[in-house]
């Protein structure tokens, strides 16, 4: 019940037909591009969360002060 080579081949001969050679290679680059933004994107994050947090665990760490009028649109 498998698919034989021609029906995979009049399949991709539609898509061909219907699509054209520069709409899927234009397609195929969007994707490679993609794919390649988001291993990068991968790669800086696995950098960002090994990378050690000496600035939080120092002395020279300041508290986080809010403001009133903060507080207000926050609760609006």
């Amino acid at each position: 019940m498998g698919l034989s080579f021609w029906q995979i081949a009049i399949v991709v001969l539609l898509v061909v037909l219907l699509f054209g050679r520069g709409k899927l290679s234009a397609l195929m680059g969007d994707m490679a591009k993609g794919i390649k933004s988001f291993k990068a994107g991968m790669a800086e994050e696995e950098k960002v969360v090994s990378a050690p947090q000496e600035s939080l665990d120092g002395d020279d760490a300041k508290p986080v002060q809010s403001s009133a009028a903060e507080d207000e649109t926050a609760k609006s």
